[in-house]
């Protein structure tokens, strides 16, 4: 259903580096840049990230309440780019761990160096099942 997510930002070239070792983890590349924006995603249609500066010219900021959720293809992903996220100065929202909320749901939360709150997520496929009959 999403095609991509894009989030100003104050400094592109800050956020692209931040973005760039982030998404290295994930195993995941540019796929489109210009002079004020820049996408990651895979090449097979699937949801992509994207910064950028504002074409209004005007200062980012940042949405209370809104969140950019990341799916990490195991736990272990998810504590590998939530400790690079920190690692690269992002902020810790929430350490990566099981949450009570959902049987089966891994994850860590962060704000980036904008202040954008992200999660990286693992959902155990056959506890969502189960906690959803």
């Amino acid at each position: 259903m999403i095609g991509y997510i894009t989030l100003g930002t104050n400094d592109l070239e800050k956020s692209a580096q931040f973005y760039d070792e982030l998404f290295k983890v994930m195993g995941i590349g540019r796929f489109m840049e210009f002079d004020s924006y820049i996408a990651w995603g895979k090449q097979d249609g699937s949801a992509g990230f994207s910064i950028t500066k504002p074409f209004d010219g005007k200062h980012p900021t940042i949405g209370n309440g809104v969140m950019i959720a990341l799916s990490a293809v195991s736990t272990e992903q998810v504590d590998k780019v939530y400790a690079k996220a920190l690692e690269l100065g992002g902020s810790d929202e929430g350490a990566a761990g099981y949450r009570d909320e959902m049987k089966g749901f891994y994850a860590g939360y962060f704000r980036d160096l904008d202040g954008n709150k992200l999660n990286i997520h693992h959902i155990s496929m056959d506890d969502l099942k189960e906690a959803t009959k």
